[in-house]
Order: C-alpha cells, then sequence, then structure tokens
C-alpha cells in the first residue's frame, strides 16, 4: 500500500504542477488568436475548434504540463492497481490543491481563508482515507464488461466532442463532468486490465480494456485542454473532481471489492466525502467568479489536473 500511495501523491504532483503550465500555454494562445483576429478560433457556437485547440497544444508551456500529465498517467495507473479506487483516485483528485499553492509561487495567487481552509480539509481527509482503506478487490471481471467499458468510454466522450461544438462556453461545466469521468474510466479500466500482471501479451493486445483506457484518456485530455480554452470556470472545475473521484470510487466499491479496514468503513465514507466537498470548495474559491474568461491573465487562473 506505501508504494501505491507514494505512487498516487508522485501523480497528483504532477497533475497540479501541469495544470499550472497547460493553464498558461492555452490562455496564451487565446490572447494570440484574439490579437489576430481570426474567424476561424471558435464554432459558430462559439466552442474552440480543433484548429485553436491544436494552436494551445503546441505552446512550450502545454508542452512541459503535457509530459508531467503522462508521467502522472503512468504513475496513476499503478496507484490504481495497488489501491482501492476510492483512495486512489481522491489522492489524484488533490491536484487541485497543489495546484493551488504551486500557484502563489508560480502564478502569484493569494490565497484566501476560505481556501486555505478547504486545502486543510482534503488533507486532513486523505489522511482519515489512508488510514481507513483496506485491500484492493482481487474480483475477475468477465470480458463482456470490458466491452461495456469501451462503450461508455467512447459514448461519454463523443458526447463531449458534439457538446463543446454546439454549445460552446455553456459546456464548460459539461466538458469538466465528462473530461472527469474519462479519467476515473482510466482508473478502473486500469484494474480490469486483463495481462498486466502476470504481463501477457497477447492478452493485453486483445482486451478491449485497454482501448478504453486508451480513448477514455486521450478523450479526457481532449476536453480538458477545451475547458481550460473556454474558461474551466469554478463550476467546471468541481465537475471534473466529481467525475474523478465519486463514480469510479462507487464502482470500486460495487464492482471490483474495494473495501476499508473492518470497522472503519464509516471513517472511509467521511474522509471521502470529505475530500471531495474540499477539493470542490479549493475549485470554486480558486477562481474570481466575476472576470470573464477572455479577460483573466494566467497568473489568475486555477486550472483543473
Amino acid at each position: 500500500m506505501i508504494i501505491g500511495l507514494v505512487a498516487a501523491v508522485s501523480a497528483s504532483a504532477c497533475y497540479g504542477t501541469g495544470s499550472v503550465l497547460q493553464a498558461v500555454g492555452s490562455r496564451k494562445s487565446a490572447r494570440r488568436e484574439a490579437a489576430g483576429a481570426s474567424t476561424t478560433a471558435t464554432t459558430q457556437h462559439g466552442g474552440p475548434t480543433l484548429s485553436s485547440t491544436a494552436k494551445a497544444a503546441v505552446t512550450w508551456e502545454f508542452l512541459v504540463g503535457s509530459m508531467l500529465d503522462f508521467i502522472g498517467f503512468g504513475l496513476g495507473a499503478l496507484a490504481a492497481r495497488l489501491l482501492p479506487l476510492f483512495l486512489s483516485q481522491t489522492v489524484i483528485s488533490a491536484n487541485l490543491v497543489i495546484t493551488a499553492v504551486l500557484g502563489i509561487r508560480l502564478l502569484g495567487i493569494r490565497l484566501s481563508r476560505p481556501e486555505w481552509a478547504s486545502i486543510a480539509v482534503v488533507c486532513s481527509s486523505l489522511v482519515l482515507l489512508a488510514g481507513a482503506a483496506g485491500h484492493e478487490g482481487d474480483v475477475h471481471t468477465p470480458i463482456s464488461t470490458h466491452w461495456w467499458l469501451l462503450g461508455a468510454s467512447g459514448l461519454l466522450i463523443g458526447v463531449g466532442v458534439m457538446a463543446v461544438r454546439w454549445m460552446g462556453s455553456r459546456a464548460a461545466i459539461l466538458a469538466g463532468l465528462l473530461s472527469g469521468l474519462g479519467f476515473g474510466a482510466v482508473g478502473v479500466g486500469v484494474r480490469v486490465l486483463n495481462g498486466a500482471d502476470p504481463f501477457d501479451l497477447s492478452a493485453l493486445l486483445t482486451d478491449p480494456a485497454l482501448y478504453a483506457i486508451l480513448l477514455a484518456g486521450v478523450g479526457g485530455m481532449y476536453l480538458h485542454t477545451v475547458a481550460l480554452q473556454i474558461g474551466s470556470v469554478n463550476g467546471a472545475t468541481a465537475a471534473l473532481v466529481v467525475g474523478e473521484t465519486v463514480v469510479p470510487g462507487i464502482l470500486g466499491v460495487l464492482w471490483l471489492g474495494d473495501a476499508s479496514r473492518p470497522g472503519y468503513s464509516w471513517l472511509a465514507i467521511s474522509g471521502f466525502v470529505l475530500a471531495v466537498a474540499g477539493a470542490v470548495a479549493v475549485a470554486r474559491f480558486g477562481e474570481p467568479a466575476e472576470a470573464a474568461p477572455s479577460a483573466r491573465r494566467p497568473e489568475e487562473v486555477t486550472a483543473p489536473g
């Protein structure tokens, strides 16, 4: 469990740091588009085009942030194999706290008392979760459920892509939720993946869960990038946290057999609820709601990971 916790905390640090850099790169690209008076930067509904998203993704800040995300992805996958999902996904979602704290030094953000209180709640709840978590479940899942996971991943990413193109900035919350669900699907897919332990290349390549992981990971990253472009406001950030933690945590308990230590289920539930509530509070307090996305400076951004 210690290795799993170290991997989850390290993944959270990578995601949190990467979010700051990705937000800066996305906003820099958006300002360049606005300065050039480009007419192709958005769809007719106000959503970003694939071209504008690609331009945001090639800024050096975004590239470095994406590299950290890939490292975090690998560490998060390791944590999902070694820990109950309600613990691994919650620790990883604490990257919002790391983003806020790093913003003090790197972006010049000043945290208010409610933000510090929310950060304290998250840190305390993670201690409760770690103390209450038992061993991860070891349930063999039929291959048909892996196909269901692949189908669900394709559906949620497809809905997200259509929503941001048709709804524009109004899809910020939905994009945040679906990107979080995508990252959550990655955690579930890693847990049920065949051919990973012991390693069997044939079983690995023929398992639909592998392609669910790739689809949900890439699609979640795309929706995350779009959310940064169209504002990634407080509600979208909070939705990402809920999607990334609540659904995988419930699936881990009901489907994969994850459990707390005997007699500590109340502590695990309390820690889980407090961690999600604290992370949502960090997201909501982290940005001035009255500032329009196009008017904010990169220094004012607290983005999800």
